[in-house]
């Protein structure tokens, strides 16, 4: 079998082309994206708590499906502000703009609100039962605490 030599600059020229040819993500990181991220992140959270509460209240018997949900809440809270970019306060939103006029309050009470969480997938883990509704009315305070002063009121 023959070798072929291809000359160097024919495969620089190559290279080249085929990087043009390679799609590009477009839009990425679009303010409009981050806030369709953020509104999917947060139903997400909707989700586990819904969840969570009818379990912690005994409306159903899916106790062993707590610790999911706990750690479901821990995981999407992780960075709660960093949901927030600035410039993703606009459009279809319920995002109020004093999030990033006070950010250093907005990101303390995300902070808060995480702490919370973080109690409540302990005392999950821990089977401590007696303490579970406490822990949990202390996640539902950090979310109010945001709802309250950065989100728009439903009309």
């Amino acid at each position: 079998m023959k070798s072929v030599h291809i000359p160097l600059s024919l495969l620089r020229i190559l290279g080249v082309c085929a990087l043009l040819v390679l799609p590009v993500p477009s839009g990425a990181d679009e303010a409009e994206n981050q806030i369709k991220y953020r509104q999917a992140v947060m139903k997400a959270i909707g989700g586990h708590m819904g969840a969570s509460s009818l379990i912690v209240r005994g409306k159903v018997s899916h106790r062993d499906q707590l610790k999911v949900h706990a750690n479901g809440l821990l995981s999407l809270s992780r960075d709660i502000a960093g949901l927030f970019p600035e410039g993703s306060d606009f459009g279809e939103t319920e995002a109020r703009e004093i999030i990033w006029e006070k950010w250093d309050d907005f990101r303390k009470a995300a902070d808060e609100s995480k702490a919370g969480i973080e109690n409540f997938v302990r005392v999950v883990e821990t089977g401590g039962d007696s303490d579970l509704a406490a822990a949990f009315r202390r996640v539902g305070k950090g979310c109010r605490g945001c709802h309250e002063d950065f989100r728009q009121k439903d009309e």
